[in-house]
């Protein structure tokens, strides 16, 4: 008895400790984009019902003034109508796919910004060290998408970011959550379980992502210092005679 109130309490601490770090960190950040990946996306949304309410009824002011007798009582109603349906088609069409992986013809912002989507959305799925691994990916995307907005999306580097994003990681996780919970636990010939595959997939996807954004990165300082050099040795000592 005494033994099962104390794993209780070392389980309630455990979870208090979990929401405590979560508060803050990878996980608070990822949440932030994508409540304002949630709120652009609402925007949008609340922009294309306006522009269809006003085709609608500039259509039907149009067809007022052409028609020798008006629209009519009817032709309102059913001009009302018509808003009234695409309205509603509009607010309820369903959002992105939930945990749905980015699609490889996305430009290379908006596919970091999916992908960063699809790790939030998948974070819970995975056993705790998978997690872990998904928060330092997470965590990088910013200065990622920052660097990968400039580059072309045919740049080699820029490839092998968009493979991984969009086929390689999202290819691990779903086919790890594909496996049925009781068989995670089993060691294969090489005596790895499916959960430390798991890990070790992300951790290697972590080390090529961060590789990657440090070569862009590096390819940008190097192209600054032959601008400066060059500024400098072009201008640097001459003189503006009065």
């Amino acid at each position: 008895m005494t033994n099962e109130k104390v794993e209780r309490a070392i389980a309630r601490f455990d979870r208090v400790t979990r929401q405590l770090d979560q508060r803050d960190g990878p996980v608070r950040a990822a949440a932030v984009r994508e409540r304002q990946r949630l709120n652009a996306g609402l925007k949008r949304r609340a922009a294309q019902i306006g522009v269809a309410i006003g085709v609608i009824s500039i259509a039907t002011i149009i067809l007022g003034l052409v028609l020798p007798t008006g629209i009519g009582m009817f032709g309102f109603l059913a001009a009302v109508g018509l808003a009234v349906g695409i309205v509603g088609l509009l607010a309820f069409m369903p959002a992105q796919e939930t945990a749905a992986a980015p699609s490889a013809d996305l430009p290379n912002g908006e596919m970091v910004q999916r992908f960063d989507s699809y790790l939030y959305r998948t974070r819970a799925a995975l056993p705790a060290p998978a997690q872990a691994e998904l928060d330092a990916i997470s965590a990088a995307l910013p200065s990622l998408k920052q660097t990968l907005e400039r580059v072309d999306a045919l740049d080699p580097n820029a490839q092998d970011a968009r493979r991984l994003m969009s086929v390689h990681l999202p290819g691990l996780i779903d086919r790890y959550r594909h496996v049925p919970q009781t068989f995670r636990v089993e060691q294969d010939g090489e005596g790895i379980t499916v959960d430390q595959r798991l890990v070790d997939g992300l951790a290697a996807g972590k080390t090529a992502l961060g590789e990657i954004s440090e070569k862009l990165a590096r390819a940008d300082l190097n192209a600054f210092e032959t601008q400066g050099r060059f500024i400098k040795s072009r201008y640097g000592d001459e003189r503006i005679e009065g």
